[in-house]
C-alpha cells in the first residue's frame, strides 16, 4: 500500500467537490483498521506496520477534508463544478394494474419490468427483488421494549427447525436458513430440515444442495432436507419434517420467513416452563411488492364456523395486564408451530387424514385444547413472514377447505359439526363430500378422554356464536316465481331484491326461531353484527338493517315464518311478498297478507309445517 494519496485524490476532488467521497474513504479506512484489529485479535497475525500505515492514510485523508472545506467556502475561481445530475428518461409501464408495481419499481427498465412479473406470476412476491436482496439483510427488530435485554436461562431445550416449501424461489430459502442461522444461538439450534413437497424448480434442486452443502461445510450436518417423491400437501410436510426431527423442540415454519433477533430464546423458555404448550410466535407481514418488514400488534390466533382462519383480540385479562411483551392465550393457531416434540407426538401430532391445504391449524388448535393442553402467542418471538399475492398447490383452494373443515368437524364438534355446513353453504346432511377414515382420529378422541367441544366454547372460544337457534338458510324463493331468489342487492346499499337464483353468497338466507332474517351472510362471532330484514313499517319496500341497531331502535325485524307458509311481521302484520312493478319486473315488497308461500332450501329445525 502507497502513502502518497494525495496525488491520487485531488483530481477527485476537483471534479466531484468530494467532501462526501472523501468521508466515505475515511470510513473505508476505518473499516479496514477493525478488521485487521480483530484478525490481529482473533488469529495473533502480526499486522503493526499496516496499521500504522492504515493511520497515516486517515490523517491524510483529514487533512483533505478540512482543506476542501476551506476552498468551498471561499469558492475559490477556477474550482470545477460536480455536473448537474442527467435528467432520468421516463420508461413505459408495461403493467400499470399489476399488483407488483403499484408502488414499487419506477426505476426498471422495460426488461427488468418483464423479468419482474413474470417472477412475481410464479410466486406470488417479489422474487426480482428478492434476488438482488443481501441473505442477511438486516430486518427491524419490531418487539416490545420490555422484551429487549430480557433474560432466559442457560440450559433451554435445543430446538429443530422445520421448513416447508413448494416452488419457493431459491433466494427466499437461502435467506430463510441464513437468518436462522444468524439469529438463533449455536448451542440451541440442533438442526434444520428442509421439506420439499415434491417442487419442480430446477434452482431447488442442484443450486440448493450447493448452498447446504456450502453451509454445512461451516455447520457440519446442521442442515438436512426431506424429498417427497410426490406432492402430498402441507399436513403431510409437516409430518416428515417432525418426523425427521431430534431436537427436543420442534418449531415447524413456512419456508418464505425470516426470524427475527432472539425469536427462540421465549418460545424455549415458555416450553421449558410447561411442555404441553403449543405455541407460535407474533408474525410480521413482509409485503409481497416491496418485501417491506410491517409490524404486527400481538393477536389472538382464531377462526370462523368454516373453520378460516383470522387474527382477534385476546381475552380482556391479558390487556389488562398492560405489558404486550406478556404471553396471550388463544383459540388456535395460524400454522407455525413450535412444540416439546414427544407432547406433539403424544397429542396426535397432526391429522394426516387432512388434504393438501387448510383446517389443520385449526384442527391442532381443538386438539390440544380438548385434549390437555394449551396455546399460546408469544410477543417476545417475532417471525417476518411473507404474506403472497397468491398461494402453492391449487388456484382455488376452497373445496378443499370445505372438505377438510368438514373432516374436524365429523372428528371434533359434536352437536356444532352443522354449522360448518351452514358456514360452507352446504346442505345439513348428505353433502356429498368425501371427507375420508375418521375412525381413528375418533379413537384417539376417546383414548385421550379428551373433552367435550360444549367445553371449549365455554371455556376457550365464548366469541364463538354457536347458532343454536338457527332453524334453517340458503336460498328463499316464492312460489310464485320459484326461479327468483331473495338478494342483498347493491353493496353499499339496504335494499333486498329479487334476482335470479345463482345460490351464492348474497342470496343465502338464515331464519333463526328468535324471529331474526340474514340475507347475505351470517356471522360466526357474538361480537359482530348481522344485517336483519326490517319492515320499515310505511311504504311498501323492506330494507337491511344491522340487528344490532334495530334492536335499538326497536325497528319491525321480527318475523314468523313456516316451510311452504308466508313471512309475516310480528309487530307490523304485514307480509314479504313480490309483485310485478311498473316496469315488468318482479319487486320485493311488505304489504298485508295475501297468503303468498315461500320456501328455503335447508331445514334444521322450528321451521316445518
Amino acid at each position: 500500500m502507497r502513502l502518497s494519496w494525495v496525488k491520487l485524490v485531488f483530481p477527485v476532488l476537483a471534479l466531484a467537490t468530494g467532501s462526501l467521497y472523501l468521508r466515505s474513504i475515511k470510513h473505508e479506512v476505518h473499516s479496514h483498521a477493525e478488521r485487521l484489529q480483530r484478525a490481529q485479535a482473533n488469529n495473533s497475525i502480526s499486522g503493526q506496520g499496516i496499521l500504522r500505515r492504515m493511520n497515516g492514510v486517515d490523517a491524510h485523508v483529514s487533512q483533505l477534508i478540512k482543506l476542501l472545506s476551506k476552498m468551498n467556502e471561499r469558492e475559490a475561481p477556477g474550482a470545477v463544478k460536480a455536473p448537474e445530475p442527467m435528467e432520468r428518461k421516463a420508461v413505459r409501464k408495461l403493467y400499470p394494474n399489476s399488483p407488483l408495481f403499484k408502488k414499487w419499481g419506477d426505476e426498471l427498465s422495460e426488461e427488468e419490468q418483464k423479468d419482474a412479473e413474470s417472477l412475481f406470476q410464479r410466486y406470488g412476491y417479489n422474487a426480482f427483488l428478492s434476488d438482488r436482496l443481501p441473505l442477511n439483510r438486516e430486518i427491524p427488530d419490531t418487539r416490545d421494549h420490555r422484551c429487549v435485554g430480557r433474560k432466559y436461562p442457560d440450559d433451554l431445550p435445543s430446538i429443530s427447525v422445520v421448513l416447508i416449501y413448494l416452488d419457493e424461489a431459491l433466494s427466499i430459502l437461502k435467506r430463510a436458513i441464513r437468518s436462522i442461522i444468524d439469529r438463533t444461538p449455536a448451542r440451541l439450534l440442533k438442526e434444520i430440515i428442509m421439506v420439499d413437497d415434491h417442487s419442480s424448480n430446477e434452482d431447488l434442486k442442484g443450486k440448493l444442495e450447493d448452498y447446504i452443502s456450502y453451509i454445512n461445510e461451516e455447520h457440519p450436518n446442521l442442515v438436512k432436507r426431506v424429498r417427497h417423491t410426490e406432492q402430498l400437501g402441507l399436513t403431510q410436510a409437516r409430518l416428515s419434517g417432525w418426523k425427521a426431527a431430534v431436537g427436543d423442540v420442534v418449531a415447524i415454519l413456512d419456508a418464505h420467513v425470516e426470524v427475527h433477533v432472539e425469536w427462540a430464546e421465549p418460545l424455549l423458555s415458555r416450553i421449558k416452563e410447561d411442555r404441553t404448550l403449543v405455541l407460535t410466535p407474533v408474525f410480521d407481514r413482509v409485503n409481497f411488492d416491496d418485501l417491506e418488514v410491517i409490524r404486527y400488534f400481538p393477536a389472538a390466533d382464531a377462526f370462523d364456523w368454516a373453520l378460516w382462519c383470522m387474527y382477534e383480540s385476546f381475552r380482556p385479562e391479558w390487556y389488562a395486564l398492560k405489558d404486550e411483551s406478556q404471553p396471550g392465550k388463544s383459540p388456535s393457531i395460524m400454522g407455525i408451530l413450535i412444540a416439546d416434540r414427544k407432547f406433539f407426538g403424544e397429542i396426535g401430532s397432526l391429522d394426516g387424514g387432512m388434504k393438501i391445504y387448510g383446517g389443520e391449524n385449526v384442527e391442532l388448535g381443538i386438539r390440544v385444547w380438548l385434549c390437555g393442553g394449551s396455546i399460546e402467542i408469544i410477543p417476545c418471538s417475532r417471525i417476518a413472514h411473507i404474506r403472497g399475492a397468491h398461494k402453492p398447490y391449487l388456484p382455488d383452494l376452497s373445496a378443499m377447505m370445505k372438505r377438510n373443515a368438514l373432516r374436524v368437524a365429523e372428528i371434533w364438534l359434536d352437536e356444532y359439526k352443522t354449522n360448518v355446513n351452514v358456514a360452507c353453504n352446504l346442505p345439513p346432511t348428505n353433502h356429498g363430500i368425501d371427507i375420508g377414515d375418521v375412525s381413528e382420529r375418533k379413537r384417539l378422541r376417546e383414548e385421550m378422554k379428551c373433552k367435550p367441544f360444549q367445553w371449549y366454547l365455554d371455556n376457550v372460544y365464548p366469541l364463538l356464536d354457536p347458532l343454536e337457534d338457527l332453524a334453517a338458510y340458503r336460498s328463499l324463493s316464492n312460489e310464485l316465481k320459484p326461479d327468483l331468489c331473495i338478494d342483498q342487492g347493491p353493496v353499499p346499499g339496504s335494499t333486498p331484491i329479487l334476482y335470479s337464483c345463482h345460490f351464492l353468497m348474497p342470496q343465502v338466507c338464515y331464519y333463526r326461531n328468535c324471529g331474526e332474517i340474514y340475507i347475505g351472510g351470517i356471522k360466526s362471532h357474538k361480537y359482530n353484527s348481522n344485517r336483519c330484514l326490517v319492515d320499515p313499517g310505511v311504504g311498501q319496500y323492506p330494507r337491511l338493517d344491522e340487528c344490532k341497531v334495530a334492536k335499538q331502535k326497536k325497528f319491525h325485524f321480527l318475523w314468523d315464518f313456516t316451510q311452504g307458509g308466508a313471512i309475516q311481521n310480528k309487530e307490523t302484520k304485514r307480509c314479504l311478498e313480490i309483485a310485478v312493478g311498473a316496469d315488468t319486473y318482479y319487486k320485493l315488497i311488505v304489504q298485508q297478507c295475501t297468503q303468498q308461500h315461500w320456501k328455503i332450501q335447508h331445514i334444521l329445525k322450528g321451521t316445518e309445517r
